[in-house]
């Protein structure tokens, strides 16, 4: 089998009802995204952070993989796919996705503020006094600005890999994971999926620009790659 590599960002829950920061002037449900996305905001007023996490996480039971996912997940019967996604929701899990590397953390993930390493699944809301097994408040399992995306280096061994690569709903403007693109192998097609796009065919080699949303856009790639 081919392999399938799909990177995706915020356009692609977008249809499922969760917002993204980058579409309202900086503010991510209200906030700056400094004060509730950043350790030094976590420092400033830990309650206001994790309370906002909390209120991420519940939106999780409200909303629905959408057929964006869906059509992603249909593609392994036809395709080795692997999905470098930047959001932090469980929708492309939800939709049956197999093969999934989330770069800046998940909702329902919470580590310890002394040791990394230490990740707990998590459902309910956390606070402060909810402890690792040793002893130190546990914080949300997210990549906050201004911190390392420690895998980063495992998504550019993937992309490394793809026979064919897939961009949807991303800015291609967050860094290092805008330029996990430029680690695919020469003539690799390339399909990019937005309804703004921010780079044009000229951009790569053997580029295919979908302008649509990533139900739309996913829909006419299905018809692409296997008829």
């Amino acid at each position: 089998m081919k392999k399938l590599v799909v990177l995706t960002g915020a356009g692609m829950s977008a249809e499922s009802g969760i917002k993204t920061f980058r579409d309202a002037d900086g503010l991510w449900e209200g906030h700056d995204v400094m004060e509730v996305a950043s350790p030094e905001g976590y420092r400033r007023n830990p309650e206001l952070v994790l309370d906002f996490y909390n209120q991420r996480r519940r939106q999780l039971n409200e909303v629905s993989s959408n057929e964006g996912h869906k059509n992603l997940a249909s593609l392994e019967k036809h395709y080795e796919v692997a999905i470098v996604t930047q959001n932090v929701d469980d929708l492309h899990e939800r939709a049956g996705s197999s093969n999934v590397l989330h770069l800046h953390g998940q909702l329902r993930k919470v580590r310890s503020t002394y040791d990394p390493n230490l990740i707990y699944h998590w459902e309910k809301d956390l606070v402060l006094g909810d402890k690792c097994e040793k002893g130190s408040q546990l914080r949300p399992h997210i990549v906050w600005f201004g911190e390392d995306v420690p895998k980063i280096p495992k998504a550019v061994e993937i992309v490394e890999q793809a026979d064919v690569l897939v961009i949807i709903g991303t800015s291609m403007q967050v860094y290092p994971a805008a330029g996990l693109i430029d680690f695919c192998k020469p003539n690799t097609p390339i399909y990019f999926i937005d309804p703004k796009p921010s780079i044009y065919e000229g951009s790569y080699r053997n580029l295919t620009i979908i302008e649509d949303t990533a139900v739309g856009g996913t829909s006419k790639l299905l018809k692409k790659l296997i008829g």
